[in-house]
């Protein structure tokens, strides 16, 4: 693949996170039975009149403010004409010539740590259509039209990607994004988030485009990187081969790592645009945007720099805190109740209670283990109540539901033993017991006192002070 260099421009929609659809009242939640959800606008009825949701045109806004993008103070709705049997008007409402996000741009983390700016064409507002379903019924197809109407920002980029990492990066710095600014829930298994990858090749040092396809609906990074990278290997094959790679939209099939032609683009399609006559223009005057501005969290890029300067974290723990907007929340919110255990909290979100969340399939925001929960058990092993080994028993046991940090060390007994006595004891018993490695550790072997604190944890079941357990097996091996 040396001599042939990929280009890819995304295009991710995101269900906008309004309670009602774009044009009419009826319901956005998940999961109803189907055509519960569809009213009389959805379906098309005739003599129905579309009313724009107020609510899509702030949080369109929002999300072009975020990228720094041109705000278009006149933006209008056009029908987009095309026959499907999961959209019963017989035509799309979206934004063509004239969209309410112009141009912005994104900086991505590319390979081996780089900054790269990838370009935003627009952003512009339109409904879903409806699902057809193939495989609930026998020779027949089943249409849900829950889906019809539900609101969709439709956010392109420019070809400025040359590998499907750097498209990941894109999609998941988009998918933070979303989410920070809550336009977007981002559930990629609900559909609320999903991307259309425009992929092309050509050799290396050419100018001009190769002819591209389009990858449609997939609906996770993994997935994303897996059919980018496929289709790249698909078109060089083609084209060492003698073939020639043909306009059109193909599909990614998980099952067989592979994309397969879905329909052919050779003829552009038209969908004989026009302004849609029973929406008026969208008018957007400056006091407006400047107050969706003032209304902005605290982003991403924003919170990772605020982490480097005055957390001191590093530049990799910086970037995973920041990019998930649950995580940034669980961090801050530990670190309020403990800010001298900055590291150590850091450490545990990264380290054991990331795994946990991993083995058990629970997002961050759901862990039973609080992050005040955490910040307590960090501050028991501070002030040595328990060591960091008990810690990770306790923290088991919070996990599976059986109280806090004290009530658990109480009710189990794993206070740790930091009387210098009872400890000096430990060590005469196991000192006692252990001749040969006395005399192996007295001609050198440092290594031997790593057998001994294992035995002292041992006898006292893990609950002796490991520094004071170190400092004292030393002097009296001595």
């Amino acid at each position: 693949m040396t001599d042939w260099e990929s280009v890819i421009g995304l295009e991710v929609h995101a269900q906008l996170a309004t309670s009602s659809k774009i044009f009419s009242g009826a319901s956005t939640a998940y999961g109803s039975e189907p055509n519960t959800q569809a009213c009389t606008v959805d379906l098309g009825f005739p003599g129905v009149l579309p009313v724009l949701n107020a609510e899509v045109v702030k949080m369109a806004i929002k999300f072009g403010v975020a990228i720094g993008a041109k705000i278009c103070s006149h933006s209008v709705f056009e029908r987009k004409n095309y026959f499907y049997p999961d959209l019963p008007k017989g035509y799309q409402i979206s934004q063509f010539e004239l969209p309410i996000v112009g141009t912005g741009s994104l900086e991505i983390t590319a390979e081996e740590g780089a900054k790269k700016t990838i370009g935003i064409t627009r952003a512009h507002l339109e409904e879903d259509a409806g699902k057809s379903l193939h495989d609930e019924f026998v020779d027949q197809t089943g249409i849900d039209l829950n889906r019809a109407g539900t609101p969709l920002l439709e956010i392109v980029s420019e070809p400025d990607m040359r590998s499907a990492k750097e498209a990941v990066a894109y999609a998941r710095k988009i998918h933070s994004l979303v989410r920070y600014l809550e336009i977007c829930d981002g559930n990629m298994q609900e559909g609320s988030f999903r991307c259309d990858a425009n992929v092309s090749v050509r050799p290396v040092g050419q100018k001009e485009l190769g002819t591209r396809t389009e990858l449609k609906n997939i609906n996770s990074f993994r997935f994303l990187e897996r059919a980018i990278n496929h289709e790249i290997q698909r078109q060089i094959d083609l084209i060492e081969g003698g073939g020639k790679v043909v306009l059109e939209t193909r599909l990614y099939d998980s099952s067989k790592d592979e994309t397969r032609s879905m329909r052919s683009k050779e003829e552009a399609n038209d969908y004989r645009y026009f302004p849609d006559p029973d929406l008026l223009p969208v008018a957007v005057d400056e006091a407006d945007i400047e107050a969706i501005r003032a209304s902005l969290p605290e982003l991403p890029d924003e919170k990772r720099r605020r982490y480097l300067d005055t957390l001191k974290l590093s530049e990799y723990n910086a970037e995973l805190l920041s990019s998930n907007r649950d995580t940034a929340v669980y961090f801050e919110q530990a670190l309020s109740r403990a800010p001298e255990l900055k590291d150590q909290i850091v450490n545990w979100i990264l380290g054991d209670l990331s795994a946990a969340l991993n083995r058990n399939e629970v997002e961050i925001q759901d862990s039973p283990v609080t992050p005040q929960m955490l910040a307590d058990l960090l501050q028991r092993i501070a002030d040595n109540t328990i060591s960091g080994k008990i810690a990770k028993e306790v923290f088991e046991a919070m996990w599976r539901g059986e109280g806090s940090t004290d009530r658990i060390i109480e009710a189990r007994g794993l206070k740790q033993i930091t009387d210098s006595s009872e400890i000096e004891g430990l060590i005469d018993d196991v000192i006692a017991a252990n001749p040969t490695q006395v005399e192996q550790f007295r001609a050198g072997k440092e290594k031997v006192l790593g057998f001994f604190v294992g035995q002292i944890m041992k006898q006292s079941k893990g609950k002796a002070n490991p520094g004071q357990v170190n400092s004292m097996l030393r002097d009296k091996l001595k």
